[in-house]
């Protein structure tokens, strides 16, 4: 009988010098999209997808994220005795997930993260999800990719692993796979697994994008792991192994990915989701049209 997927990994034990200063004494993974931790979109996909249970692995300067997810009793009687029902729903929402933290004392890289959620998944299969991506965050109607990762394992039992398609010059920044023959239906069966190979080196333009759903086994193999790219024990590399004595598979994402681990991408992100919240979408909506006006002008 297949076991359900049940449980969700989120490494968030990096340090996120990328966006410093702000990043001094608050987690990356607190920034706000608009109004919303970027945090907080993975833990709703999670929540749509079935997901009971999340382990979140920080470090000891992250304790911003468990504050947050913690209640507040004096915000919550505050708001509740002033009836303002809207931002009460809105706190609630944010405490309404089963969350277990772990901390990673040294940073060895992905592989050792995920390695620290061991003792929390059991013999269960259980699903990786990376805080840098955010998934159809505009449109709640679109199946979250982990949800479909869940139904490829109940029907294959197999770990399945998220790709796209990215410009082939930026093949040197994830994890790539070499695909054996076509996908059908947009799952492929996996020769290999290669993480961050040259452009000249890469099998395929299908990266990896930050969501796995991988069996239980890959833990034994995560511990016997040497380290590869960056001197870090890369969870793509025991992937690669695993998939030598059983199967693993690719599934294509094909929504929208909002890559929040650069200055650039995390901008873009806020935008698109600033066009699409109730409470300041057409401001937004006039401001670029006015941006946009003034750029013309002055060419």
């Amino acid at each position: 009988m297949t076991k359900k997927v049940r449980k969700a990994v989120i490494p968030a034990a990096g340090l996120g010098t990328r966006f410093l200063p702000a990043t001094k004494a608050l987690a990356k993974e607190m920034l706000p999209i608009v109004d919303k931790p970027t945090l907080q979109f993975i833990f709703e996909e999670a929540l749509r997808s079935g997901i009971e249970d999340i382990l979140v692995v920080t470090n000891k300067s992250k304790r911003s994220i468990e504050d947050h997810f913690d209640s507040n009793f004096e915000l919550e009687h505050n708001l509740r005795e002033k009836g303002k029902d809207d931002l009460l729903k809105l706190v609630d929402d944010a405490t309404a997930i089963r969350l277990h933290f772990i901390r990673q004392s040294y940073p060895k890289g992905l592989g050792d993260a995920v390695l620290q959620a061991k003792a929390f998944v059991g013999n269960e299969p259980f699903v990786v999800m990376l805080g840098d991506d955010l998934m159809d965050i505009t449109d709640e109607s679109v199946k979250p990719i982990t949800r479909q990762l869940i139904e490829d394992y109940e029907a294959t039992h197999a770990s399945t692993i998220a790709v796209m398609p990215v410009p082939h010059e930026e093949v040197s920044s994830y994890g790539v796979i070499a695909p054996h023959g076509e996908g059908v239906n947009g799952l492929y069966s996996v020769e290999t697994f290669v993480e961050k190979p040259k452009p000249e080196d890469a099998p395929s333009d299908l990266a990896i994008i930050g969501r796995y759903l991988l069996t239980p086994e890959i833990f034994d193999i995560l511990e016997n792991q040497e380290p590869g790219a960056g001197n870090e024990i890369q969870l793509t590399d025991a992937i690669d192994t695993l998939n030598k004595t059983q199967r693993v598979f690719a599934r294509e994402f094909t929504g929208k990915r909002y890559d929040v681990g650069d200055k650039f991408g995390f901008m873009k992100t806020s935008i698109d989701y600033a066009l699409t919240h109730p409470q300041v979408k057409d401001d937004v909506k006039d401001y670029i049209i006015e941006l946009a006006q003034q750029l013309q002008d002055a060419e």
